[in-house]
């Protein structure tokens, strides 16, 4: 089965509103992983908008299952992976005022810089994801910088999706299928969500791991986060 990664930004943006420690972060994630969600992921950002560099540190010990950390590799970023040592980075190539992610690499143009960098977070034995889109020359680029898995920017899936399912999921599975022949582990992420989530999962049956940060914790304010986290874990079950 694919495994969820939930991403708790969210959660620390609704506690950064107020300035004090409602609602926990570290709660939330201890009962992510209770519920069955089977990692954690953050991004913290320079402007420390949600996530914050000292929740990172806080988090690490408590984590039980995976630990996915992601974000741009500036030297801060990469000082605080290398210290706390995840189980896994996700590269995302964010500019700083960037709401959220919006594109995946251009790992042609940036094979110096990232193979510098992904050699870096190996040498400490953290499993190196890099956040590309469909494009086969991107993918075939990661494997060359030393990536071990691609996260495929599923946002364009999510956006054609209610028009047509299966043109929506059509690139996302050639370039899956590419990576796998490279062997690259696939991950995917960005707007998924329980209407897309199972279809796109059936099309990739060696899909590793989904990070779900946004629709997921909207969707725990009407349902429950144990609820929530239950439905999104049976979309991720293949018949």
């Amino acid at each position: 089965m694919t495994r969820l990664s939930v991403n708790i930004n969210k959660i620390a943006t609704l506690r950064n509103a107020r300035n004090g420690n409602i609602p926990n972060v570290l709660e939330a994630a201890i009962n992510c992983e209770k519920f069955g969600a089977e990692g954690i992921t953050v991004h913290p950002r320079p402007d420390e908008r949600h996530i914050r560099y000292r929740d990172v540190f806080d988090l690490r010990p408590f984590i039980t299952t995976e630990f996915n950390i992601e974000g741009n590799p500036e030297r801060p970023f990469i000082d605080l992976v290398t210290t706390v040592v995840p189980h896994q980075v996700t590269l995302v190539p964010d500019s700083h005022d960037a709401i959220t992610s919006n594109a995946g690499w251009d790992t042609v143009a940036n094979k110096v810089f990232l193979s510098e960098v992904i050699a870096e977070f190996k040498s400490k034995g953290i499993r190196v994801s890099v956040f590309v889109g469909t494009e086969l020359r991107f993918i075939e680029g990661a494997k060359r910088c030393g990536a071990d898995r691609v996260e495929l920017y599923t946002e364009p899936y999510a956006k054609l999706f209610p028009l047509n399912a299966e043109a929506a999921a059509r690139p996302f599975v050639a370039a899956a299928n590419f990576a796998n022949e490279l062997g690259l582990g696939v991950n995917a992420g960005h707007d998924l969500d329980l209407h897309n989530l199972s279809y796109l999962n059936a099309q990739i049956p060696f899909l590793a791991e989904v990070s779900i940060g946004h629709a997921l914790i909207s969707d725990a304010l009407y349902l429950g986060l144990e609820t929530t986290i239950k439905k999104y874990i049976a979309c991720l079950i293949r018949q």
